[in-house]
């Protein structure tokens, strides 16, 4: 399977002009962008430019409804519950850690949550967020259900990820990870490309091991048994059980808190109903924040200087990767799979963007 390699500036004028040509406004076009391109600039394929097609998709389908009007359902100093009343997940996600940030600076805590959303991109974007302003920042959500529980064969929890996010020198913390083994937009890579999938990823209809990613997704869009399995695996031996109790923190923080859609019941038909969380505390209500901070950076780098195993030259902290990513992706180009290009291509057809304007002339 090939890959292009764009210039990150290209993409982003690129998918600016996509987004404002379906219907979002030059602001919301800028948050969605920055919000998928932060993934490709991580050297995370799955939640990047390879995303674009779902929220097309989710217009067409009637699960994302442009113009949607956010609203405050509940609120207290420190926390508040938005209806996002089925609105595009990287706004409502933008404005509710913005919420959080703010009730933070004034409370030392803000924590809010969303209903009736749609997919928001990587929850590490929002995590990082508050760690921009000096904060800690957590951030997760639900979505269609692809995790399948521990001892069963149909899935019922979302991928369901944890994003973390604190201060410190030279690079902040970043934790961002799904609660399954790996995310559905990876096992979409891996069905773009035609490649079999990792054993002990995914589980057929049946719950014995799947590697056929065409197989797994249909079976995941028509709720007919199988799926992705929790992080540790089908067993508890090697500690899948934890996988999905983790899963079920991010849905208890999500969608229970916000009285919305639990994962099993989203993304059906015409129906979208993801939900967030989001947290963001300030370490001022620990004491001196930049004490805190250099306590952090100190451990960081003895972990990182640490003893390395037998053949191993580095240890990383979290957030190192992605900052090396960005700085490697923002020298040799953004890659793209040949098939996500051609969903791009097909969306620029029905909005009449001129894509090789952007991007140059393709030969698919």
């Amino acid at each position: 399977m090939a890959y292009f390699s764009f210039k990150y500036e290209a993409l982003k004028d690129f998918s600016q002009e996509v987004f404002e040509k379906m219907g979002y406004t030059k602001d919301e076009a800028a948050i969605i962008t920055d919000v998928l391109l932060t993934s490709d600039l991580y050297g995370i394929e799955s939640h990047g430019m390879q995303r674009m097609v779902r929220y097309y998709k989710s217009i067409k389908n009637g699960r994302l409804k442009l113009g949607a009007e956010k609203e405050i359902v509940f609120e207290t100093p420190v926390s508040a519950v938005i209806d996002g009343h089925d609105g595009t997940g990287q706004l409502l996600g933008h404005y509710a850690m913005s919420l959080a940030i703010e009730k933070a600076k004034k409370t030392g805590v803000g924590i809010v949550t969303v209903r009736n959303s749609n997919h928001f991109g990587i929850a590490g974007y929002y995590a990082k967020m508050a760690c921009k302003e000096g904060l800690m920042g957590f951030a997760t959500t639900n979505s269609e259900a692809i995790m399948v529980p521990t001892f069963g064969r149909l899935a019922m929890i979302g991928s369901n990820p944890l994003a973390f996010a604190m201060p410190a020198e030279p690079y902040d913390f970043l934790f961002d990870a799904s609660t399954t083994v790996v995310t559905r937009g990876k096992v979409e890579v891996y069905n773009k490309k035609g490649a079999p999938l990792p054993e002990g990823w995914t589980v057929d209809a049946n719950g014995n091991v799947g590697t056929n990613a065409s197989e797994i997704l249909k079976n995941i869009e028509q709720k007919k048994g199988g799926g992705i399995v929790p992080l540790g695996g089908v067993t508890e031996q090697l500690g899948g059980h934890k996988g999905y109790g983790y899963g079920m923190i991010a849905e208890i923080f999500s969608s229970i808190l916000s009285m919305g859609l639990t994962s099993n019941h989203t993304n059906i038909g015409s129906t979208g109903g993801t939900c967030h969380g989001f947290a963001a505390i300030n370490p001022a209500v620990f004491g001196d924040p930049e004490a805190i901070k250099e306590h952090l950076s100190t451990f960081l780098k003895e972990l990182r200087e640490s003893p390395k195993a037998e053949g191993q030259t580095r240890i990383y902290t979290h957030g190192e990767k992605e900052v090396e990513a960005i700085d490697r992706i923002l020298r040799d180009g953004v890659p793209v799979n040949e098939n996500t290009v051609r969903e791009m291509k097909t969306i620029c057809d029905e909005y009449g963007v001129d894509m090789e304007k952007y991007l140059g002339k393709v030969e698919l």
